[in-house]
């Protein structure tokens, strides 16, 4: 099986994900990781198309006779996070930091590339390797679909590692499932208007700072008293700003948190009452209040027909690390939600967490890295589903 021959490459995988690591750039703008990504594809003899809104590339390996479309999915962009890993390798970028793998992402992804391209006369059909960025703010998907990157394509993959499902399980499992894996992820920002004034003579003015922290806890009983509890919904709270001194009342206070659901009327009805209940607090109080909700990605919900097919295949590669149930999905989100909204979509999870190899910390934290020895395992994965999926059509 071609899959076998990513672990030869092992080496190769490892250098590039460190290569990677050490570059960490954000957003939609990533020129040094995008120059190194096409530098490995010319290695290797791939064609491929650039975005001219962004850093994205599709890479295409078209076999020798026609047949269906896999597309196959990594994310480039790192976090604004300062690393503290001391790893020799660590990021050179100051202030910035792959903290969520993606770097491991881009680097199994190229793996696969490199396997499977030798063999690209023995498949039917086409392979179009995505390589997006601004997964961190739910937006690069966006655009790739613009560009086109799912035309005829008939179903899609990806893949996440980390410990998003668990730190318990353990390093080198990889985890398929069907339906719902990963909730929806929206942004909202309050902007609570008041009247400045002096803090001794508080009548003469309108304090935000009580209209916010009224807004707060009311905003806290939506989901424990407005959704059901068979309904998984939360709202959190991440940053409240107002004032500079503390014997002034100002006039603003700005308030951001999130949403996470399963359900799109669920997603949608915490949308509607946080504008209700912000307003009519804000007005109780003489105050008022503006709302941006910026809407990032619905849930993550695997086809069950596609994830079948993937359990096939991934249990040879993965043998007892395979898991194919999971008690419950992450409240975590992912724009690869976007692609399967168009085509027939599976999202896996390949544990890298090891506690000897200190690859237990979460995702987002500034000590975050990844157990290296699966990351072969991870182009194993998508070389096997692009076999299985592609071969003897």
């Amino acid at each position: 099986m071609w899959w076998e021959e990513c672990k030869s490459i092992e080496a190769k995988i490892i250098a590039m994900r460190r290569d990677l690591h050490k570059i960490p750039e954000l957003g939609f703008h990533l020129p040094k990781t995008r120059e190194y990504v096409t530098h490995q594809l010319d290695e290797i003899g791939i064609p491929y198309r650039l975005s001219e809104k962004d850093s994205s590339i599709i890479a295409t390996l078209k076999g020798k006779h026609p047949g269906k479309v896999l597309a196959l999915r990594a994310d480039m962009d790192a976090l604004p996070i300062t690393e503290d890993t001391e790893l020799p390798f660590c990021s050179e970028h100051k202030g910035c930091m792959h903290a969520c793998g993606h770097d491991a992402h881009t680097a199994m992804l190229l793996g696969a590339i490199r396997v499977l391209y030798p063999h690209r006369e023995e498949l039917s059909g086409e392979i179009r390797f995505l390589f997006q960025t601004a997964e961190e703010q739910a937006k690069g998907a966006t655009v790739l679909l613009e560009k086109g990157a799912l035309e005829g394509v008939d179903a899609i993959f990806g893949m996440h590692i980390g410990s998003i499902l668990g730190k318990d399980i353990p390093s080198g499992t990889i985890v398929c499932v069907p339906g719902p894996v990963m909730a929806s992820y929206d942004r909202f920002i309050l902007e609570v208007q008041g009247v400045g004034c002096h803090a001794s003579t508080p009548e003469k003015g309108i304090d935000p700072i009580n209209i916010a922290a009224h807004i707060v806890l009311a905003l806290q009983a939506i989901p424990s008293r407005e959704i059901a509890g068979t309904e998984p919904a939360i709202l959190t709270i991440g940053l409240i700003h107002g004032g500079e001194l503390y014997n002034a009342i100002p006039s603003g206070v700005r308030i951001e948190g999130t949403t996470r659901a399963f359900q799109e009327d669920v997603r949608q009805r915490l949308a509607k009452r946080i504008k209700e209940v912000s307003e009519n607090t804000a007005k109780a109080f003489g105050g008022s209040v503006s709302l941006t909700m910026d809407f990032g990605a619905p849930p993550v919900t695997n086809d069950s027909d596609l994830t079948a097919l993937a359990q096939g295949c991934l249990k040879e590669v993965f043998q007892d690390k395979l898991l194919t149930h999971i008690d419950k999905p992450s409240m975590i989100g992912e724009d690869f939600a976007l692609y399967q909204q168009s085509v027939p979509g599976c999202f896996l999870f390949l544990s890298s967490s090891n506690p000897e190899k200190g690859t237990d910390y979460p995702h987002h934290h500034a000590k975050f890295t990844v157990d290296e020895d699966v990351l072969w395992k991870g182009s194993a994965a998508f070389v096997a589903l692009a076999e299985v999926f592609l071969k003897g059509q």
